[in-house]
């Protein structure tokens, strides 16, 4: 028996005595032959089991275990999960309370969010640098500065070749003191994974997603120079700052396109071309920074990234930010929409909106709520008007009132953009009600 193994026996806390459970651990690995070591904050059982020939299984056969009773250790476990199948590695993490497990597919995410680099940082320094502080780094996605392309945003995606790695690399990035790249701390996070399409459905897209663009440039052009290849192929454009979705009349011209233009320059700026991704019509709500609050253009997803380090995805609404005396408020910096699986037994505590933090909120409107509650007003009114447009549509906007204010100054907000919506336009008079709000200083947070 090696000693790496006797040492991982030994290094595990637990309710039975200390012989006991190492006795059983020693049993284990001298009856299947798998080795086991302890090392970051986990034991490993295997990896590769004994005899195993050839590359470790592909991605898509981990699953993740939680709600492990903490006196439970492999030579209880094994035998449980033996029963499904032969295991490769077993990693043990002593960190699980003791109440109904659950059972989920292992979220096989290989790609780590790294924020506040320096903005004049090359990608090939920022993989130089990430090769030396972590192993298992196979590339490094760096995206232009919206405004200055010699700049990236202060962020980049690493991506690992496993999820193994990427998780070892996280715990060396995410220590006991903040990590410091160039000087700067850095911020360590899981990067948001892309969106899954089935193929079948990737088959019938004809959109483009074109990124990297100058923010100057206009709708028109791009058009122009997708047309450029066969005129008159391109149905519409819609940009939203330096991204824009381009829509074909056909599927083969989008493909045809997509192959031709990518790395081609617009106005000076080396552009990015895929086929964009479709989604859940009700879950690409987004709110833009020009204070326009709509659905997400057609629907579509592009590819993944952090808008200006705020931002995980293209799929993610980016946050509310308004400046109030000086401080960027109530908005949060960054909400989580992650979600976690809910077990019996899992106890549940009532609890007000108002007494949770700014950040748990995610939209104007319920800013606004917790804006006024805070300063003792009433809750915001809101008034739904309607009118019609050259093409027939509905158009929709609300009147903002908050009694608590009719005391000389403005008490009612009414932005000056209509929406096709109701839920975009009361997220739009929030907003607007918000950004007024900031300007007066006697309105404290």
């Amino acid at each position: 028996m090696h000693e790496e193994n006797k040492a991982a026996a030994n290094g595990c806390h637990r309710t039975r005595s200390g012989t006991q459970t190492e006795a059983a651990l020693l049993a284990l690995m001298e009856k299947t032959g798998y080795s086991m070591i302890q090392e970051n904050g986990q034991r490993k059982f295997g990896g590769p089991p004994p005899g195993w020939e050839g590359p470790p299984p592909p991605r898509g056969c981990e699953v993740f275990v939680g709600k492990i009773p903490r006196d439970m250790y492999e030579d209880e476990l094994v035998p449980v999960f033996e029963r499904a199948g032969k295991i490769y590695e077993f990693r043990l993490m002593m960190e699980f309370s003791g109440k109904f497990i659950g059972v989920c597919v292992s979220l096989d995410n290989c790609k780590l969010f790294i924020g506040a680099i320096p903005k004049d940082r090359k990608k090939e320094e920022i993989l130089n640098e990430m090769k030396k502080v972590t192993e298992g780094v196979v590339d490094v996605i760096v995206y232009p500065n919206a405004t200055d392309k010699t700049k990236n945003r202060g962020f980049a995606f690493v991506e690992y070749e496993s999820h193994r790695a990427a998780a070892m690399a996280r715990r060396r990035l995410i220590p006991g003191k903040p990590f410091q790249l160039w000087g700067h701390t850095i911020q360590v996070d899981w990067a948001d994974p892309e969106k899954e399409v089935d193929e079948e459905t990737m088959q019938r897209v004809k959109v483009l997603y074109v990124r990297n663009l100058m923010i100057s440039t206009t709708e028109d052009t791009i058009k122009a120079e997708f047309n450029k290849l066969k005129p008159g192929v391109v149905e519409r454009v819609k940009k939203l700052r330096d991204y824009a979705f381009v829509h074909f009349f056909h599927r083969e011209d989008a493909v045809a396109a997509m192959s031709v233009m990518n790395g081609k320059c617009i106005d000076g700026a080396s552009i990015e071309v895929a086929l964009a991704k479709p989604v859940n019509k009700e879950s690409t709500w987004k709110q833009h920074f020009n204070g326009q609050i709509s659905p997400g253009p057609e629907h579509f997803l592009g590819f993944p990234t952090k808008e200006d380090g705020h931002q995980k995805s293209l799929g993610k609404r980016a946050s509310l930010s308004v400046r109030l005396n000086g401080q960027h408020s109530p908005g949060p910096p960054e909400v989580e929409r992650c979600t976690y699986p809910f077990f019996p037994g899992i106890k549940l505590t009532p609890v007000s909106m108002y007494s949770l933090k700014s950040s748990h909120f995610s939209s104007a409107a319920m800013h606004l709520d917790y804006f006024c509650n805070k300063n003792n007003w009433t809750p915001p009114e809101y008034y739904l008007y309607s009118t019609t447009s050259q093409d027939g549509k509905i158009l929709l906007v609300y009147k903002v009132l908050i009694p608590s204010i009719a005391d000389g100054s403005q008490s009612y907000f009414m932005p000056d953009k209509l929406c096709t919506t109701v839920e975009g336009a009361k997220e739009l008079a929030a907003q607007f009600t918000l950004l007024h709000l900031g300007k007066h200083k006697r309105f404290q947070l």
